[in-house]
């Protein structure tokens, strides 16, 4: 194992050190106190969308159980929290009418976090789209990034006064190739012209929601949260490096270009065979400068050329070795490297790592605690590389492990448990894991405990 003494000195003793949430996986209530229905309340009532059929419902009941998780992010010592804010529990349609039960509850969640010395880093959309939206023509429709703005310019001017850091999107690659190509995820399209415009209008939505945000306060840090999965190539052969960099254009580029070089892929759109529903100003408002950077890394991608394929001809896959729970293979060094090329290539603003975790099949051990050694050894190589890639002079200033709590996983229902914090989900009981205890010693050791 690593000296995590020695490591926490690599920190600065300023390195915001966090965990993170999203609202849909973690709060429950989806129809309590005038919350409206969600694309992700929809989804899973699909048959053989999600696992077993399961819902955000309850989850981990997190809207009447906060004051227990801020114990544990207080227990664990973390200085900010990264949660989400759930869109239909502030306008239940969308757009119109404001919910002020909705507000008020995150106002005072807010106000907990601050009374507990944690600093609240919220984010703005992390994927539960109201499904009014959705029947209105959802992220494909330009009409859903001006009600972005709408809906960003509400939060803020109500909670902007307490919080100073905010990112308006959640990996928008998730919402547009799973959400509306591959079908994977919310809400389960499957149209390669809808994906590509809803990754545009995201986009737009991204920075109208910075003006506006802007406008109703001044003062504050407007960032993006992007995921990355770095290519690389399965052999090396031209043509298979040469997929690698293609899948690059698609998934990298294609959503960090246009928000700091101001301009899409063009290799992109000529061999997807779309049309990209650009407007005179739009790149200029997707470019609106930002305050920080978060990204969201879990794993690489193994790339091979696919000849048979259309489009990217890329054969995606996960490269070999040890591997997670959820089969994503394991390698700190891509991290590093891609953090330098936010440095290099994109010249990004100052960096957060908002997402960075593993998912193990823990078990309660009959002495009651949670033993998840891979974990800690999952986070501590990422630490690791996150450190190295300070020495290198990437500025980094924090890190948000995934996740607080184990919780609803997406698709995977409650299959799967990223948690530092071990819920029992039948009496919604927080434990702190092992991982967690070890992330706490060192978040201590770095600020000099």
């Amino acid at each position: 194992m690593v000296d995590q003494v020695a490591l926490a000195r690599r920190f600065p003793k300023s390195f915001t050190w966090g965990f993170g949430t999203a609202a849909y996986q973690i709060e429950g209530a989806t129809k309590e106190d005038g919350r409206g229905e969600s694309i992700w309340d929809r989804f899973a009532t699909i048959p053989g969308k999600t696992h077993n059929g399961e819902s955000g419902e309850p989850a981990c009941d997190s809207y009447h159980r906060w004051r227990e998780d801020i114990a544990v992010l207080k227990e664990l010592g973390a200085t900010a929290y990264r949660f989400s804010i759930a869109w239909p529990r502030i306008l239940p349609d969308g757009t119109g009418a404001v919910n002020p039960k909705g507000l008020a509850w995150y106002e005072q969640f807010v106000d907990g976090l601050l009374e507990a010395g944690i600093e609240p880093f919220p984010t703005l959309y992390h994927w539960d789209l109201p499904q009014a939206l959705q029947d209105r023509g959802g992220w494909p429709s330009r009409d859903t990034a001006h009600a972005f703005a709408d809906y960003a310019s509400v939060v803020v001017g109500a909670l902007g006064d307490r919080v100073t850091r905010w990112s308006t999107l959640n990996e928008p690659l998730c919402s547009a190739w799973l959400g509306y190509l591959s079908g994977d995820m919310a809400p389960g399209i499957e149209d390669a012209q809808a994906a590509f415009s809803a990754s545009h209008h995201l986009l737009l939505g991204h920075g109208l929601a910075v003006r506006a945000a802007r406008a109703a306060r001044p003062n504050l840090e407007m960032g993006i949260v992007m995921n990355v999965g770095p290519a690389i190539p399965a052999s090396d052969s031209p043509e298979d490096r040469d997929a690698a960099r293609r899948a690059d254009l698609t998934d990298s580029h294609w959503f960090h270009d246009p928000v700091y070089l101001g301009s899409y892929p063009q290799e992109v759109i000529d061999f997807s065979g779309v049309t990209m529903p650009i407007q005179s100003d739009d790149m200029k408002i997707i470019s609106e400068r930002l305050d920080w950077h978060g990204l969201n890394y879990y794993f690489p991608a193994k790339i091979a050329d696919d000849p048979s394929g259309d489009g990217a001809r890329t054969h995606w896959g996960h490269i070999d070795g040890p591997k997670t729970d959820m089969g994503w293979g394991i390698n700190a060094s891509v991290m590093r490297d891609f953090l330098i090329k936010l440095k290099t290539h994109w010249k990004t603003p100052k960096i957060y790592i908002t997402e960075n975790g593993s998912a193990w099949p823990d078990t309660v051990a009959p002495d009651g605690r949670i033993y998840d050694p891979e974990r800690e050894q999952y986070l501590m190589e990422h630490l690791s590389a996150a450190a190295e890639a300070i020495e290198a002079g990437v500025d980094l200033r924090g890190y948000f492990g995934w996740s607080l709590l184990d919780n609803y996983e997406w698709a995977y229902g409650y299959a799967k448990r990223f948690g530092y914090a071990y819920v029992d989900y039948p009496t919604q009981t927080r434990t702190i894991k092992e991982s967690g205890r070890a992330f706490s010693r060192l978040i201590r050791a770095s600020r000099g405990g």
